[in-house]
């Protein structure tokens, strides 16, 4: 928990509570910086990758290593585990490891990911995406964040070459296998009374952006029957995603974000963008909920005269971590318990790619990605062993 604490005052939003750290700004680069500090402080060479991930290496890097880490940036108003308690507790474990005389026989690396949240350019893991090809790298440089700064220029701001940006063949053949350690978003753990377990798959899941347009005007003079209102199919497709989810077992939908332009309190909107969040157990029934969904809010707006347009931004599919691996750590740990997550992680990129594995640290309310989120800091204190052990199991 030293460590964590160390970055505790950094990127804190004042507005929403918790922390605002967006890949490329301000606070997501101080970040970046200290890290580079820390690994150096531990004679670990660091290097930034052509998509802007950071790695920091123990030892030659070279192919057949093992490799940890997490991600530093953040949701908006996010809570302070999600991320930086996996690059915390990979810099604790070397130190752990260090202290116990271990010397590596494998190469060992940290690596911290960019863009995992998708909180400033709306695609999650986005660095390791680019990093296996799971993304036009045209695509990318086209995204844009709210202020209309695309990342082809945030690229270029935070010294990367965005002509450059793409799979990066030789980082994936040096990765022998990944390990991720992450704090638990939910309460399995707490339920079975473990305070660290395995991943064993992570849910089918996406974004997608619904764009309604209608007509913008006056909201005095425009009597109703007159108004093209963009807002009244938005909201009710908010109300279709819960409807939908509820028809398919263990399905979840959320809107949580919605944006009216021009943004008046007193101006019918001409356009609104809704973005939706869909996840469920596997490929067929994420779909089935997101064509229901359309289904719906189509009709909504066929009712109020508005003309709807609906975009993947984003989409993973079900992800079942190796199972040799998986309960290689679970032996390593003790047999600590492994469960499915419906939180999509780096590690579930990299897995159709590496050998990878998630060990998860208990989280007692089972809050994230809010300021509540917690974990305890003996809880932490467990998950560094426990990833100190896997490693050397590893690596040794």
């Amino acid at each position: 928990m030293t460590l964590l604490a160390a970055i505790d005052d950094v990127g804190r939003d004042r507005k929403r509570g918790g922390y605002s750290r967006h890949v490329f700004e301000p606070a997501e680069r101080q970040l970046r910086e200290w890290f580079v500090e820390e690994a150096q402080r531990r004679d670990m060479a660091v290097r930034c990758d052509r998509n802007g991930n950071l790695w920091a290496w123990w030892g030659e890097p070279g192919p057949d290593a093992i490799v940890t880490g997490s991600h530093l940036d953040s949701v908006p108003g996010g809570g302070a585990f999600d991320g930086p308690l996996g690059v915390t507790s990979a810099l604790e474990a070397v130190d752990t490891l260090r202290a116990n005389g271990f010397t590596p026989v494998r190469p060992l690396a940290i690596v911290v990911f960019a863009e995992e949240e998708g909180g400033r350019f709306g695609v999650p893991c986005l660095g390791s995406r680019l990093l296996t090809g799971a993304i036009d790298p045209d695509a990318a440089r086209r995204l844009h964040d709210l202020t209309g700064v695309s990342f082809a220029e945030a690229a270029v701001e935070a010294g990367l070459d965005p002509a450059r940006i793409g799979r990066d063949d030789e980082a994936i053949a040096n990765i022998g296998t990944f390990v991720e350690l992450h704090v638990e978003q939910g309460r399995g753990l707490i339920d079975l009374g473990a305070p660290v377990g395995v991943a064993s798959s992570i849910l089918a899941h996406g974004r997608w952006r619904f764009t309604f347009t209608g007509e913008g005007n006056h909201a005095g003079a425009t009597l109703l029957g007159d108004r093209r209102d963009p807002m009244v199919p938005a909201a009710e497709m908010v109300l279709a995603a819960r409807i939908a989810a509820s028809e398919v077992d263990d399905a979840r939908a959320t809107v949580g974000r919605l944006v009216p332009n021009p943004g008046g309190t007193n101006v019918i909107a001409s356009t609104v963008d809704v973005w939706l969040d869909a996840r469920a157990d596997n490929d067929p029934d994420t779909r089935q909920v997101v064509t229901r969904i359309q289904e719906l809010a189509t009709d909504a707006a066929a009712r109020e005269n508005c003309e709807l347009n609906v975009v993947e931004e984003s989409y993973g599919g079900t992800v079942v971590f190796d199972a040799g691996l998986r309960d290689t750590v679970s032996s390593a740990l003790g047999g600590v318990p492994a469960l499915p997550t419906g939180a999509g992680h780096d590690a579930g990129i990299l897995a159709a790619h590496v050998p990878t594995a998630m060990l998860f640290v208990r989280n007692p309310t089972g809050v994230s990605h809010a300021p509540e989120e917690h974990a305890e800091p003996d809880d932490c204190q467990a998950g560094v062993a426990a990833l100190a052990t896997v490693l050397g199991r590893l690596a040794g």
